[in-house]
């Protein structure tokens, strides 16, 4: 039996004057889904949040949450709670004011208000600073209040727009794993927002990508790594970005001459047409150096060690590949580079679309 679908979109558009926002989006977030909505700024995620919410109006098109069409219902009866980058806490209250607020508002006596925000607080580590103030927490404590004040309302969905952004590196991977977490323990709906592909891979049962106001392609963190649909997701999806480098598949069909000063080729999965104009997708982490004899040839650029992990860049800037040792390669080097047919993505050279 399938899952109960918590949220459906069916041909949303969002107009700003002769501006189209969102182009005829379809989406359906199942109950205790986490999707990220992720895309480069300007491509209309943050629109399309908003617009769940209830803080934009749709041109057109059908948008339900929990099976109740909501086009024309005002944001606080829409029972979805959102998270903020900019946490929006009241500054004049304590943690627990600040988490009782939205409860409050409803009639809620204030013992049972305060009742339900100890729970809250014990789930998001905050039992010690409800008598707190904002100004008196760090960026992860006031993000894990937003969070406390959100998941207190208990919601039909919850809603991040760009929550981490804020917070310094180190500081973001740990609030990812706990806001992930706490949507486990919940059992809660999650549409999260951001441009950072990271977030959407680590955290998301189903990734969004958006471009120029459209779904470009969804899917499982996984489907969308193994099998872009375009160039714009190969390159979005992946961390260092995938390769892309010129190509024309050769006579046999085969495998395909790269367009690079050293020249070389790369074998392809399937049989092409002769002479065809292509552009390969090389992920950084499926090339491999070899001693000698490889499939093509590349001329070393800069070399960066993290001690871990070694990044090697071609001196032209087309290529990079990722080493899982350390190298004793420097600038000026030339190396030989092999890689699996079933690792080649091919994109067609004036679309973009995958082949």
């Amino acid at each position: 039996m399938s899952a109960e679908p918590q949220i459906e979109l069916v041909g949303i558009d969002k107009h700003y004057g002769e501006f189209h926002a969102l182009k005829n989006i379809s989406l359906t977030i199942e109950k205790g889904q986490f999707v990220a909505l992720v895309g480069p700024s300007g491509c209309g995620k943050s629109t399309l949040l908003r617009s769940l919410a209830g803080l934009e109006t749709i041109s057109g098109g059908t948008m339900k949450i929990a099976g109740r069409v909501m086009n024309n219902v005002p944001p606080r009866k829409r029972d979805v709670a959102m998270v903020f980058q900019t946490y929006a806490l009241y500054p004049h209250m304590t943690v627990l004011e600040n988490m009782t607020y939205s409860l409050r508002l409803k009639g809620t006596s204030k013992a049972e208000a305060n009742r339900a925000a100890e729970d809250v607080a014990e789930t998001t580590g905050l039992s010690g600073l409800l008598g707190r103030y904002p100004r008196e927490l760090s960026g992860g404590q006031r993000q894990r209040v937003a969070m406390g004040r959100a998941i207190i309302r208990n919601p039909k969905a919850f809603l991040f727009d760009e929550p981490l952004s804020n917070l310094d590196a180190a500081l973001r991977v740990h609030m990812r794993k706990e806001i992930r977490a706490l949507h486990d323990r919940l059992g809660a709906t999650s549409v999260y927002v951001t441009h950072d592909q990271i977030e959407a891979m680590t955290m998301a049962d189903h990734v969004v990508v958006m471009r120029d106001g459209v779904i470009e392609q969804q899917g499982s963190p996984l489907e969308l790594y193994d099998r872009p649909i375009s160039r714009f997701v190969a390159g979005f999806i992946g961390s260092p970005a995938m390769n892309f480098v010129a190509a024309t598949v050769s006579a046999d069909g085969c495998s395909a001459g790269l367009n690079t000063a050293e020249g070389g080729a790369v074998p392809l999965s399937g049989a092409l047409e002769a002479g065809r104009r292509i552009v390969v997708g090389l992920r950084p982490e499926h090339l491999r150096a070899v001693p000698e004899n490889g499939q093509f040839r590349l001329e070393v650029g800069p070399v960066e060690s993290t001690g871990s992990t070694t990044f090697i860049s071609s001196a032209d800037g087309l290529v990079t590949l990722v080493q899982s040792e350390r190298t004793g390669l420097k600038t000026g080097d030339h190396i030989a580079l092999t890689i699996a047919p079933e690792h080649v993505h091919v994109f067609d050279a004036d679309s973009g679309l995958r082949i």
